[in-house]
């Protein structure tokens, strides 16, 4: 049996028309970092080290139950293309459920931000301003996580609209508070780093309240009333089971990066700043592959759900298509213009050179990249959350950052030597993955059902 189909016409359409919305979504999120950067990044090379440093700290330490919650795309994706309206409803509450457990932990793993920091030997100079910014941003956490199980399960619904009015919504509130907070505009003191934060913390909660305001229609037959079972132990466990793979899959992938970012901290304030620019062109990039991933999820799992194998290997093959094709182009453009590139976030000389030298190396990556998260996302759609996980040790912490500590340090490369190592594994956590999606295609998958425990091996 074959393990992908060439998608037709209208299974590309059918797919942008998902995944479009998806990507604003992704963009959109992925803006608020980056204005809080540019903002920053005019303050000094020490405040702009500082946020990178902040914002990592918490995406390393939120990214498990993050990625937790993601499992909520199978179970409600292929519900919903089964036609089984009270099991999606079951699962949104259950998942509401499972963030109001993993929010304590995480928000208080925030708090002991500068002895960490301290222990990775970043540069004291940051290390203060990197913690409080670690410390207020604690308190966006309940906020966050809620909007994500809305959004995941609007995703699955097909409902889009709210999500972008909503992103763009929590973005102009995101900007205006920063110029605002940072520099001190309106009455207000000049919190600096403090108040980019801030800013932070309110926009999180914007994009919770906001998509229940606005999408209160979609989500009330969901939410209301509440249905019996919920707090049973027995499935929330199955729905833990299955997303923290996922969860730990996000951490370990985050924490390769976070790691390099750490190391990168040793070279100096510069260094990293620089660091910090590559990473962030990077990853808006990232965004457009990562929301067609999140596409492919529920493309595939309504597929899954209805039992069209057929579809659901015509769904892949439009996925793949269409996030390694835009990052072929991302690269290219990333190869092509790595000074003005640097310069739309700082005029520091020393951290725009040595931007220059790291963006072509993140050109290199991005079509793997591309792969790799195309990848996730069906295998997601599929039920399968494991392969992963597994295949980010093996890529990532097993090759990738040996490499990059080898490169960086021993042979002395420097910044560019521990990007190289990244480069390393994800050519190999991309091709790996891929063959894996060949693989699941290739036979019949089985719908997973938390109610039944019939989880996907």
């Amino acid at each position: 049996m074959s393990s992908l189909r060439i998608p037709t016409a209208q299974d590309l359409r059918t797919l942008l028309r998902l995944a479009l919305p998806l990507v604003v979504v992704q963009v959109g999120m992925m803006a608020m970092g980056l204005v809080d950067t540019i903002m920053v990044g005019h303050l000094s090379a020490e405040a702009l080290a500082a946020v990178a440093l902040g914002n990592l700290y918490f995406f390393a330490v939120s990214s498990f139950s993050l990625g937790c919650l993601l499992a909520l795309d199978p179970v409600v994706a292929q519900a919903v293309g089964a036609g089984e309206t009270e099991s999606v409803a079951r699962a949104v509450q259950r998942g509401l459920v499972l963030a109001g457990l993993l929010s304590l932990p995480t928000m208080l793993s925030l708090w002991p931000a500068d002895p960490v920091l301290r222990f990775l030997r970043q540069p004291t100079e940051v290390v203060p301003l990197a913690s409080e910014y670690a410390r207020i941003s604690s308190l966006g956490v309940v906020g966050f996580l809620a909007f994500v199980v809305l959004r995941q399960t609007l995703q699955a619904l097909g409902r889009m609209r709210p999500i972008v009015a909503v992103i763009v919504i929590a973005n102009l509130v995101n900007a205006g508070l920063n110029w605002i907070l940072i520099y001190g505009h309106l009455g207000s003191p000049a919190f600096g780093t403090n108040g980019s934060a801030m800013a932070t913390v309110v926009s999180r909660w914007v994009l919770a309240l906001g998509l229940l305001g606005l999408a209160w229609r979609e989500l009330e037959p969901r939410l209301v009333p509440v249905r019996t079972g919920i707090l049973d132990w027995a499935p929330l466990k199955r729905l833990l089971a299955l997303g923290a793979p996922i969860g730990v899959q996000y951490q370990l992938e985050y924490g390769v990066f976070g790691v390099v970012g750490m190391l990168m901290g040793i070279f100096g304030t510069e260094p990293m700043a620089a660091h910090q620019v590559a990473l962030n062109l990077s990853s808006i990039t990232f965004m457009v592959p990562m929301g067609v991933s999140a596409a492919a999820a529920v493309a595939v799992g309504h597929a899954i759900g209805r039992g069209d194998m057929d579809g659901a290997r015509r769904a892949a093959g439009a996925a793949l298509a269409c996030g390694v094709g835009f990052m072929l182009l991302a690269g290219a453009t990333l190869g092509l213009l790595p000074g003005p590139l640097a310069r739309v976030y700082t005029g520091v000389p020393g951290v725009v050179t040595l931007a220059m030298q790291l963006i072509p190396i993140a050109a290199v990556f991005q079509v793997f990249d591309g792969i790799q998260v195309v990848s996730i996302g069906i295998l997601r759609g599929l039920g399968d959350t494991r392969t992963p996980m597994l295949l980010n040790i093996l890529g990532f912490w097993l090759l990738g950052l040996p490499t990059s500590l080898a490169l960086g340090e021993r042979f002395g490369f420097g910044p560019r030597g521990l990007w190289w190592g990244l480069v390393v594994g994800l050519i190999v956590v991309g091709t790996t993955l891929l063959l894996r999606v060949r693989h699941h295609l290739s036979r019949e998958v089985r719908r997973i059902t938390i109610e039944e425990a019939q989880l996907q091996e």
